[in-house]
């Protein structure tokens, strides 16, 4: 029996073992849902908070408008300090035990907020005091409420089968995952039904590693073609050479990889049917972004290009002209590069060369290069030559900030001489990034220049906020006017 026959068979008695019917509703959905009703039903509390005083003390209802505005506002507060504590992530929202205390602390502070806010904002005219103090008392009821029936619902969903993960991959040997019966799974993924592949079972040890290497291939393609985001890892914690070649091929994924106790250790401490393996299982990769964070890098980076476009868009303008003028060819340089996840896109620049190269072999440009046009040297010098990139950005296949991307003949290059530069494409490559900020720009004429660079992209990756982009893009512009290493 062939190699991709036995697996095939594997596959299918395994699918066999915890067959489900196909999940209608994915679990991607369930916090932005959870999210929203809790949104809900604090506005409808403080319209009847609002209303309802109103009522009893024989006032006219008059404009709904503050408690509308007082109701969003606390809807916000509480959704933004409840998500911080994983409170609507899944499948932890969907466990029977209603988090009493964890709701009632933080409405207590939200409300404590909202009286401070109105305080400072003598916002009391607006809104009385009664209709506060009703609807401080009313929303944490529909909120714990609505949380019990969320919790009954959900489970019952999920054990139907009605909702599923598809942003998660199942990797094992064939007797571990066997030994993941649809509780365990349950409990590790808030589904039964999740996408497995099952490692090879060959004696040699060259022909699985090879087996191995195609299994790993075709899910690194699954996982890219799905967006998934989480790995586990269903192995012998005994074999340390299929452990490490596992994650040395895994590691060029931009997602978590967790590694799960294998058999002697559910078996000893009873893991299969407790509902804490997910806890216990071993981060042996951690995702670069979580969602609300590439969520917001997205926005901030649309909102930022889009102004920098339109303020950059005159000198952008007159730089074509010049290109045009200056020497034959394009104005604007096209060249394949890696982004996100691996997956190649095309790169804008002005051409500030008299080549164009985009193929197998890629001269990086040196000091006093001849291939540079006249115009080009003072495009390069003043970082002129990437306003374009705007255009990327705002297609998605670039970030303001992030690793510089490089041409794929070097990509695969550095690839092939330092184990972490595949790290560099868990995030979206950037116009400018931490490296570049400082003074790691220019050519790598050596592995010492590049392993430098990557390890100030690695730094970013892992130390990524908010500020931090805001920081660097406030040091891209002092870098910019000390021309350091442009050429």
């Amino acid at each position: 029996m062939s190699i991709g026959s036995d697996i095939r068979d594997e596959l299918h008695q395994l699918g066999d073992s915890s067959r489900q019917p196909p999940a209608s509703f994915s679990s991607d959905a369930i916090s932005p849902l959870l999210a929203t009703v809790d949104a809900l039903v604090i506005l409808l509390s403080s319209l009847a908070g609002g209303i309802g005083y109103q009522w009893l003390v024989g006032y006219p209802i008059s404009s709904i408008l503050p408690y509308c505005a007082v109701g969003l506002l606390a809807s916000f507060i509480h959704i933004l300090r409840m998500n911080r504590s994983g409170y609507y992530d899944f499948p932890d929202c969907a466990k029977p035990r209603v988090e009493v205390v964890e709701v009632l602390v933080c409405w207590l502070t939200t409300g404590l907020l909202l009286a401070f806010l109105a305080f400072l904002l003598k916002v009391g005219l607006d809104y009385s005091r009664g209709a506060f103090v009703l609807f401080y008392f009313i929303a944490p009821i529909g909120l714990l409420g609505v949380r019990k029936f969320t919790k009954t619902a959900l489970a019952a969903a999920v054990s139907h089968g009605a909702i599923g993960r598809r942003d998660a991959v199942l990797i094992g040997e064939f007797n571990e995952l066997a030994g993941l019966g649809p509780q365990s799974l349950l409990a590790l993924f808030g589904s039964a039904e999740v996408n497995r592949f099952v490692l090879s079972r060959e004696d040699d040890a060259s022909a699985r590693t090879a087996a191995d290497a195609r299994i790993i291939d075709s899910v690194a393609n699954f996982v890219r073609r799905h967006d998934c985001r989480e790995i586990l890892l269903a192995l012998s914690w005994g074999d340390e050479c299929r452990l490490e070649f596992i994650r040395d091929r895994v590691k060029t994924l931009p997602v978590a990889v967790r590694l799960l106790p294998d058999i002697r250790v559910r078996s000893l401490t009873n893991l299969s049917s407790s509902a804490r393996p997910r806890v216990l299982a071993i981060e042996i990769q951690r995702a670069p972004l979580g969602g609300t964070q590439r969520f917001v890098k997205r926005m901030i980076d649309i909102a930022l290009a889009s102004l920098a476009f339109i303020f950059f868009l005159p000198i952008m303008t007159l730089t074509a002209i010049a290109i045009k003028l200056d020497s034959p060819g394009p104005v604007i340089f096209r060249q394949n590069r890696k982004g996100f996840n691996g997956k190649q896109f095309v790169i804008f620049k002005f051409r500030t060369m008299a080549v164009q190269e985009n193929g197998p072999a890629v001269v990086q440009a040196t000091r006093n290069d001849a291939r540079v046009t006249t115009i080009g040297r003072l495009l390069r010098s003043a970082s002129i030559d990437e306003l374009p990139q705007l255009l990327n950005v705002l297609k998605g296949d670039m970030s303001l900030i992030g690793p510089r991307p490089h041409a794929l003949a070097h990509d695969n290059y550095f690839e092939s001489v330092l184990s972490d530069y595949a790290f560099r494409h868990h995030v979206k490559p950037g116009i400018t990034g931490w490296a570049q900020c400082n003074g790691a720009r220019g050519a790598t004429p050596s592995i010492e220049h590049i392993s430098e660079r990557v390890k100030l992209d690695l730094w970013y990756i892992n130390n990524w906020s908010l500020w931090l982009d805001i920081h660097i893009l406030i040091k891209t512009c002092f870098e910019v006017l000390r021309k350091r290493n442009a050429y």
